[in-house]
């Protein structure tokens, strides 16, 4: 099956039923080492998660893993602007787990993003990014500790597929056309909008289905969660993008109150349902006139349909939701993008999970991963219904490879990710609670030692692997 690579000769595939993964007590798990500081990063990573799962589990329980290329590493064995070669591939889908180092992006020819390409192949429609804060790791926000966000971003849509045409091409200019003269007249919303001659074409396309399993799942993750962190919240700029940003909205809601009725309330039924918890002779018009500060200026047809909305809410939802029973249910709401970026950081305890899709998300992810020390303590994961690929957040970072300086801490954490999604939550806390300990007490690497005040002497990217191990206790 392997042109260059053997797998290990002991240990167990994970398998799949329903998405969710099946997992042996030795599962053999493909790792691909990563570019630049990967050389450094990797080895660190291994030493804590192979450590975890001796201590958690007293060698009833190990990781069989087994050594995949991709990146710059891979054309030194498969050959010039083989990036992505076929046997990693094929391990990859066979093993059905993996986690990596940080990939180069190719310049010059092959794969426009590695990253991306992982995720199309295998359908890792889900990037999970949690973003928490350790006591002790420098943050430039005055409480980081109130920041406890995942973001679940949708990662096969939006622009990031990739479907788009440069300026001047043949291809490009003919679909210019098309839409000037044919398509945007036909449609009288547009008026008379015009595509500049001179632009470059992308396509966005957002679909039903892309939107809704992505959002089952986050509404999947919050049923896990303690009680008061159970919320997912759309973000989306449908103002703006009505048909494909505003319908991930109305798609997300859908899902939510069909298939996930009995365990979920929307904020909007919350507020109908509280306002007839607190006078129950309510009328429909007040109780909407209540849930709609505009109310009294809107035409009557706009009236008419706020009031049939309470009036179903009541009818659907009061005997199984009412009576405060909605407080014990998975809140979803939504949340402009542009405002989401400003309330996770003037009001980021009032948020869980964060729904989002492809763009948006990418933005999102970096910015809350800011707020709680940087990339460099920013795990993430992809997951699909038949693969899940856990990654570091951040590059290649190549004028630090081989120097055993650079924070591992997104890879361990992705690690962590990963063990909790083979169900290894024994092992997955004895890592936190090392990471933790070790920021704390300020044994960390540079990156984080030259923020800290007063300054500490930073760690070796090895040192800091062990110092973790060290606080397993």
């Amino acid at each position: 099956m392997y042109d260059k690579i053997t797998p290990p000769t002991s240990g167990s595939k994970i398998t799949f039923k329903n998405g969710e993964p099946i997992v042996p007590d030795n599962p053999i798990i493909p790792f691909i080492r990563g570019d630049g500081t990967g050389i450094d990063i990797w080895p660190a990573t291994q030493k804590v998660l192979d450590a975890a799962v001796a201590k958690a589990y007293q060698g009833k329980r190990q990781i069989s893993w087994f050594k995949v290329y991709a990146g710059d590493e891979a054309c030194d064995l498969y050959g010039t602007y083989q990036y992505l070669p076929e046997d990693t591939l094929t391990a990859i889908k066979e093993y059905g787990v993996a986690i990596k180092g940080p990939l180069t992006t190719p310049v010059g020819g092959g794969i426009r993003s590695l990253n991306v390409a992982l995720r199309q192949i295998f359908d890792l429609y889900a990037c999970v990014r949690p973003c928490r804060y350790y006591a002790g790791t420098p943050s430039p926000h005055k409480n980081p500790e109130k920041l406890d966000v995942i973001v679940y971003r949708e990662n096969t849509e939006d622009i990031y597929l990739g479907i788009e045409w440069k300026q001047g091409s043949e291809i490009g200019d003919r679909l210019i056309s098309i839409l000037n003269k044919e398509l945007i007249p036909a449609t009288p919303e547009h008026g008379k909008k015009q595509i500049p001659l001179d632009s470059g074409i992308g396509i966005k396309p957002i679909s039903k289905t892309g939107s809704q399993r992505l959002v089952r799942r986050a509404i999947k993750h919050a049923l896990t969660l303690p009680k008061q962190k159970q919320q997912v919240t759309l973000v989306h700029k449908g103002n703006i993008m009505k048909y494909t940003e505003g319908a991930f909205r109305d798609w997300g809601y859908e899902l939510a109150t069909t298939e996930f009725r009995q365990e979920t309330v929307t904020e909007r039924e919350s507020w109908i349902l509280s306002n007839k918890e607190k006078n129950p002779n309510i009328s429909l018009e007040e109780n909407a006139r209540q849930i709609d500060p505009g109310f009294d200026a809107l035409t009557q047809e706009k009236k008419s349909q706020i009031v049939k909305e309470v009036e179903t809410v009541l009818n659907s939802i009061w005997d199984s939701h009412g009576n405060g029973k909605w407080k014990d249910k998975v809140m979803v709401n939504d949340r402009i993008a542009d405002s989401i970026f400003q309330q996770i950081q003037t009001r980021p305890d009032e948020y869980s999970i964060l729904a989002t899709m492809n763009l948006n998300g990418d933005y999102l992810s970096d910015a809350a991963a800011a707020i709680v020390g940087g990339l460099g303590m920013g795990p993430g994961a992809n997951i699909g219904d038949a693969c899940a690929v856990f990654e570091a957040t951040h590059g290649t970072a190549p004028k630090h490879a081989g120097l055993d300086k650079i924070n591992p801490g997104s890879v361990i954490l992705s690690g962590v990710m990963m063990l909790e999604y083979l169900g290894w939550q024994e092992a997955a806390d004895l890592v936190k609670k090392g990471l933790g300990d070790a920021i704390a007490q300020g044994q960390v690497t540079y990156d984080l030692a030259r923020l800290i005040e007063p300054p500490v002497e930073p760690l070796k990217c090895s040192e800091f692997a062990d110092a973790i191990i060290q606080h397993f206790g």
